[in-house]
């Protein structure tokens, strides 16, 4: 999964994501339009990965799922067009919350989209070089509402082990400048993304507290 030497992780994030919220406004704008290309979400969403790799213990359940159910789109996305089409599939078949459906890995990855979001969010508010707040917030959030105690506690312990801001903006190659409008530009767009997935799901009485 590693990023060459020289490459620009939180960069390549942005962009991907600046790509896709593009995709979605296209597809919003549509009459009829078929949906969202779900090639060009997964090939997004990918480029995620690298963040929770860079977050070390606390969030390695989060890279460990987040990777597979990625991994899973990616797939998915070579014979199922788009993510509507992959949420109609799992319907039809009645097997939307079975566990490694399509339907079920894209809430979870959307998940970890928002998560993210969150930490940037709270990363881009804060003032110091810790990252234990950040972090603790997005998880608590995003994650925590959905794990039992056994997780929360470990995760609550891996926030000890956090790198800091400066040794997290070293290894994605980056200053504290150009990571920030980085940080900024995926806040703005993965909000409309993930606002999107919400309504795949709301539209067609998914919920999404599963």
């Amino acid at each position: 999964m590693g990023e060459e030497v020289g490459e620009k992780p939180l960069r390549r994030m942005a962009e991907a994501f600046d790509e896709l919220a593009v995709a979605v406004k296209s597809s919003k704008a549509r009459e009829g339009g078929e949906g969202l290309d779900a090639a060009c979400f997964s090939h997004a969403c990918a480029r995620v990965s690298v963040l929770f790799s860079c977050l070390g213990i606390a969030f390695k359940f989060a890279e460990m799922d987040y990777v597979a159910k990625v991994e899973d789109l990616k797939s998915a996305s070579k014979s199922i067009t788009t993510l509507e089409s992959m949420l109609q599939l799992d319907i039809e078949q009645d097997t939307v919350r079975k566990a490694g459906s399509h339907t079920r890995n894209l809430l979870r990855v959307k998940r970890g989209l928002d998560m993210v979001r969150v930490l940037f969010e709270q990363i881009l508010a804060s003032d110091g070089n810790s990252l234990r707040d950040p972090a603790s917030v997005a998880y608590a959030q995003v994650f925590a509402p959905h794990h039992g105690w056994a997780i929360r506690k470990a995760v609550a312990a891996g926030m000890y082990a956090l790198p800091s801001k400066s040794q997290l903006l070293r290894k994605l190659n980056e200053e504290e400048s150009s990571a920030r409008v980085h940080m900024q530009s995926y806040v703005a767009t993965s909000a409309s993304i993930i606002h999107y997935v919400h309504e795949l799901f709301f539209v067609r009485d998914l919920g999404i507290d599963w």
